[in-house]
């Protein structure tokens, strides 16, 4: 659906929205159905980086327990479920943005493609910085936690869940340098404010690090807590030259102004 005109009536509107909610739901459903078939192969993909902290099969694939079959089907949903979302991110994306685009000025309107592929981009990279270096020390630190206690049981539900969680919840906190860069480019924080508070800044991303990790291990809290620090201090420094360019740019259109100011005397 293109993008409709900034002035419709109510109802246009409304029509719009439920077109526009209709495509979201149609493919997620095609995608849910297409990812179910795929799960055994996406779940083992899932379970690599913990393949030592999981019992395996002969062919060395992990090798879970599942309660009841209405466990083991409902695992796959969630695992296709949220495979869909994560594919159908740009659609979906697209789809919700494209229903304000035409509230939006002109020079607001610039920004729209750039937040989208900015938003993907960061979501995946949360996504792989989690899977490549978070999962496996976070898994050896809690199944550590049983020795001299007794064994773990490898549920299905329990470790995919977890999985699931861990990559989720990376894949948003690395929304961070997104939501930085607008707030100083836009003036809601300006940069000299919250550059110089940094330290109050250090104790928040500390805190959303606790609350974001799945888990209570220090360590996956503490490789949070870095690699969300390393985007702030990124973000800033992109903003400060966004700002510079600007800046330069003010400075130009008012150099240009007062020359045909004096031209005109």
């Amino acid at each position: 659906m293109p993008i409709g005109p900034a002035r419709m009536p109510l109802m246009d509107h409304l029509g719009e929205l439920r077109m526009r909610l209709v495509r979201i739901v149609v493919v997620l459903f095609v995608s849910i159905c297409v990812f179910y078939l795929a799960t055994p192969t996406i779940g083992q993909f899932l379970l690599l980086p913990i393949a030592d902290c999981i019992p395996t099969d002969a062919e060395g694939f992990g090798d879970l327990v599942a309660l009841d079959p209405f466990e083991a089907f409902s695992t796959r949903f969630i695992i296709a479920l949220w495979t869909s979302f994560v594919a159908c991110a740009p659609i979906i994306l697209w789809q919700i943005l494209a229903f304000f685009l035409p509230a939006l000025k002109p020079n607001e309107r610039k920004w729209f493609i750039p937040t989208i592929a900015a938003a993907v981009a960061l979501f995946i990279q949360g996504t792989i910085f989690c899977y490549l270096i978070i999962l496996h020390p976070a898994f050896v630190f809690l199944t550590d936690q049983a020795a001299g206690l007794g064994t773990i049981e490898a549920r299905m539900s329990t470790y995919i869940d977890m999985i699931i969680k861990f990559e989720l919840g990376f894949g948003f906190a690395f929304e961070l340098p997104l939501i930085v860069f607008y707030l100083v480019i836009f003036d809601v924080v300006p940069y000299k404010k919250i550059r110089g508070a940094w330290r109050t800044v250090y104790v928040v991303l500390l805190v959303i690090s606790a609350m974001v990790t799945p888990d209570a291990s220090p360590v996956t809290m503490l490789l949070m807590f870095a690699a969300l620090v390393a985007l702030y201090e990124i973000s800033l420094l992109i903003a400060r030259i966004a700002l510079r360019r600007r800046i330069a740019r003010e400075k130009e259109e008012e150099l240009e102004d007062l020359r045909e100011l004096g031209l005109e005397e």
